[in-house]
């Protein structure tokens, strides 16, 4: 070769060229695998508490909220008075007419009964709760849950079944914050409680 400090710096060159464009595409993929991941939450209901470990204030306004959730084997469980094993969980939803959740909101509910997971829809309205069975649910399986908002109604479907409550609240959307994982119900988790939520 007539000059091999020129070869051996074009080689270097490329190499170092092909290195990055490696080392972009690596970065990319991994970027959109923790992106995708990151859409789904494990919500940590510790032992002897009633709120989940990632129960952050966050304001929503609303005309639908989306969501799919699978519970594990940890959502079996016994109470240690037999009474509240009807108790109603807390899983997902939101506040509504800017008020407090206790005031107004419109939440899906679950618990462990006979034996079987059963979702709830779970609402206030004037301070009032009311609460209807959507079906059950199998563990480790995901369910796709939305409620939408109407003027009149909440909308609750479970994997394409639709059950209205009535709602009561004034604003056009919902308007409030998001409601979050919670045990109880009197009682708190009897053991570590896991419930992974992605938002759509």
């Amino acid at each position: 070769m007539k000059n091999p400090t020129l070869y051996s710096m074009a080689t270097i060159l490329l190499l170092t060229s092909c290195n990055k464009m490696v080392d972009q595409m690596i970065d990319k993929q991994l970027a959109s695998s923790l992106s995708a991941s990151s859409h789904t939450v494990d919500y940590v209901i510790n032992q002897g508490q009633h709120d989940c470990n990632q129960n952050a204030y966050k304001i929503i306004e609303t005309s639908q909220l989306k969501f799919v959730v699978r519970f594990d084997s940890s959502a079996i469980y016994q109470t240690a008075s037999l009474e509240n094993q009807y108790d109603i969980n807390k899983l997902y939803g939101f506040s509504d007419n800017n008020a407090d959740h206790h005031q107004f909101s419109a939440r899906f509910g679950w618990r462990w009964s006979d034996g079987a997971l059963r979702l709830f829809a779970y609402i206030y309205n004037n301070g009032v709760m009311s609460n209807k069975e959507l079906g059950t649910v199998a563990i480790g399986i995901e369910n796709n849950c939305s409620i939408q908002v109407t003027a009149t109604t909440y909308v609750f479907t479970l994997n394409g079944q639709t059950t209205e409550m009535p709602r009561l609240s004034t604003t056009p959307k919902a308007k409030g914050y998001l409601l979050y994982p919670y045990f109880g119900g009197n009682e708190t988790a009897p053991h570590n409680v896991h419930i992974w939520i992605k938002s759509l």
